[in-house]
């Protein structure tokens, strides 16, 4: 059986956020999506319009590899560096809002699912959902690469 970690993952995030935009009307960008930074530590705002999705996309595969997860590891994972003058950079989170809301849309959509005190895990629909997507897409790539059919 194909799975998320047998596919390449920036075709497995674009498929999947295409998925999202068209299937699961929870989950759409907040007004305020277009005019903020995904944290401290980015320079200007993203340069996809769509990065909304991408980063829900996103949220599921880390779930699906991770979890159970909780926000604070998700803000610690989409972080980076941060210059500081003259001195060393130094790690800031990502921010919290972008994450939280989105996790939120992908529970209200019925993707994720909360364990007490534990984090976020992906419900069997989310599993579901990621498993097929990966078999698709490998598929895919079988056809265009046979040598690839050893893999599976």
């Amino acid at each position: 059986m194909v799975t998320v970690h047998d596919v390449p993952q920036d075709l497995l995030i674009k498929r999947l956020a295409e998925e999202l935009r068209k299937k699961y009307p929870q989950v759409s960008a907040p007004a305020w999506a277009i005019y903020v930074k995904t944290g401290s530590h980015a320079e200007r705002i993203p340069q996809d319009r769509d990065w909304w999705y991408m980063r829900c996309a996103s949220l599921l595969r880390k779930i699906y590899l991770h979890g159970p997860i909780g926000i604070s590891d998700l803000r610690t994972m989409y972080g980076g560096r941060k210059r500081v003058g003259y001195s060393l950079a130094h790690h800031r989170d990502a921010g919290g809002a972008a994450v939280r809301k989105a996790i939120q849309q992908l529970e209200a959509s019925g993707l994720v699912t909360k364990l007490n005190k534990r984090g976020r895990i992906l419900t069997g629909q989310g599993r579901a959902l990621l498993d097929r997507l990966s078999t698709e897409i490998f598929e895919e790539l079988v056809k265009t690469n046979p040598s690839l059919a050893r893999y599976s």
